[in-house]
Formats: structure tokens, sequence, C-alpha cells
């Protein structure tokens, strides 16, 4: 059994190899021989201590993904999210590699925002507004900001302080960023994303134009919401798998008759993706066991 540890994965992980890795997962999730297993929702002896197990095979890759959030890290100084890749030797059906990824993780989801949004968003993109100024919300900036030329961003957080510590994280990173209300951010952007816990629609329907793409990151949860209803039944949906969306996603919020379309399917050709400059697009992201179970395959190739 081969060990990876988080020092290890979060050294050798890069946005271009978790870009190509989910991009590729997410093609492989639409295809008849590809199967995605219910979620697993779970919690530790203290219900606020929560963890989710995410589970997927393909021909040739089969295993799961433990992610788990302890909110009281933050007062230890320690991640408060973390991340667990198994990949099951298909042979002799052991572990055949554990893979630590918390950091890898955080990759992988701004990933998946990232392959969306370039084949959703306008090729002239170029203001974004990111709701959300915690740990993912930066890995969501950097993503997007290697895809399409922004020459804005507006940073929307209900905490002043973590909002510019934010922004000044970002700056380090030679990204310039500015804060924003959610008015003011939605009226603004050809791209909004959200990263948050949240369990309420965010900003108003109505601020948001014309053409706009929208990428949900946060909803992962039954009672999870980030997007007003009023949005879904006017934009055109996208997620990365359409029954979980329903069941844990942003689109458990969309009416019942709602049309959603697989993101693999657009990656692939099958399906269309924008029609056309007015367009609002929307794509969910709840997260599939198949994107890790890639991500973690990749690096394993990079040692060997």
């Amino acid at each position: 059994m081969q060990i990876v540890t988080e020092e290890q994965s979060a050294r050798l992980i890069t946005h271009e190899i978790a870009y190509e890795a989910v991009r590729a997962a997410l093609i492989a999730a639409i295809q008849p021989q590809t199967a995605s297993f219910p979620v697993v929702l779970g919690h530790g002896s203290d219900p606020a201590d929560t963890f989710t197990v995410k589970s997927g095979a393909g021909p040739d890759i089969a295993g799961l993904k433990v992610g788990s959030y302890w909110p009281g890290n933050a007062a230890r100084g320690w991640p408060r999210h973390n991340s667990t890749v198994l990949l099951i030797d298909q042979d002799s059906g052991r572990i055949g590699a554990v893979i630590e990824a918390g950091t890898v993780n955080a990759y992988r989801t701004a990933a998946a925002d990232a392959v969306a949004t370039d084949a959703l968003a306008r090729r002239d993109a170029s203001v974004l507004a990111v709701f959300g100024t915690g740990h993912q919300a930066g890995y969501e900036v950097a993503a997007l900001a290697r895809i399409r030329k922004l020459r804005d961003i507006l940073a929307v957080g209900r905490s002043e302080p973590a909002r510019d510590a934010f922004i000044a994280g970002l700056a380090e990173r030679g990204i310039a960023a500015r804060a924003a209300a959610a008015e003011e951010a939605c009226r603004a952007a050809d791209i909004i994303v959200t990263a948050t816990t949240a369990r309420a629609a965010l900003f108003d329907a109505a601020w948001v134009r014309p053409g706009t793409h929208v990428s949900s990151m946060g909803s992962d949860a039954t009672g999870k919401q980030e997007l007003p209803a009023q949005l879904l039944s006017r934009a055109r949906l996208f997620c990365d798998l359409p029954e979980q969306s329903r069941r844990i996603g942003e689109f458990q919020h969309a009416a019942p008759d709602a049309s959603l379309t697989a993101i693999g399917a657009v990656l692939a050709g099958e399906a269309p993706g924008r029609r056309d400059d007015d367009e609002i697009t929307v794509f969910d992201s709840s997260g599939l066991a198949l994107q890790d179970l890639y991500v973690a395959r990749a690096l394993l190739a990079l040692l060997g």
C-alpha cells in the first residue's frame, strides 16, 4: 500500500494538474460504465464536527474520499477542512493507496469551478464577484484567474476583518481585489462564485445581469443554499451530477421540473453549453469522488 502524506500531496498539486484531472473526471462521470454512489453524511461525537464519504468507480479506477469539517480546529491553529482519498486495488480489493489530501481538495474544488466556468462563461468575462472569504475562496479566485483575464475582483464577506485579510492574502499571490457590497458586486459581475456554508440566499436574483455565469461551490448537504431560487428559474442549470445536485446540492432548491445538464456532457460535446451572450448560466458543484480519485491518480503518477 502506498501512502502519500499531506506534505507530499500539497507539494505536488498545482492548479494545472487539478484542472486536467477534474475535467477528465467530469467527462467520465457521464459514461455508462462509471458509477457515483450515494453520499454518506456523518458527524463526530460532537454533532458540530461533520464528515462526508463519497465513493465512485470507473473502468480502471475505484475508491472513496472522506472529507471532514471540524470547526473547533480554528482555535487550535489547525485547518478546519481535511480530506483523505483511498484508491482500491481492483485486483485484490485491498487499499492500494492512501493520499492525505487537505490542500489537494481545495485545488480540486476550485478546478471544478474553473472547468465549468471555462465552458460556460462568456469569453470576454472579466469582472469576478466572490462571495465568501474563507479557506476555499482564495483557491477559487486563483483558479478562475487562470481561465479568464480578470480586470476586477470584488470580494463580499460578512466579516470586515476577514474580508480585508482575504484581500491581503490575494495580494500576496499577485492578485488584486477590492471589497464590495453584495448588490454592487452582483450588478458589476460577469462571473459570480459563492464559496460559503450558507443556508439562505446570499443575494437577490434581480441583481444578476443577463449574460452572467454563476458557480455555487458550497452547497453539499441538505439544507445548504447560496443562490436565490428565483435565479434558478431564469437561468440554464448545469452541475457535476444531476441526481446528487438534486439531493444535496444547490439544485435541491430548483423547481422539480427544472432541466439539469451534467457539465461532463457539455465538455464531451454531447450537450450545448452557453447559447448566447445574454443567457444566465449556473453551475452547481456538490463534489464527486471521481474528481478526487482522478486527481489522486495524477499525483501518484508524479511519484512514479
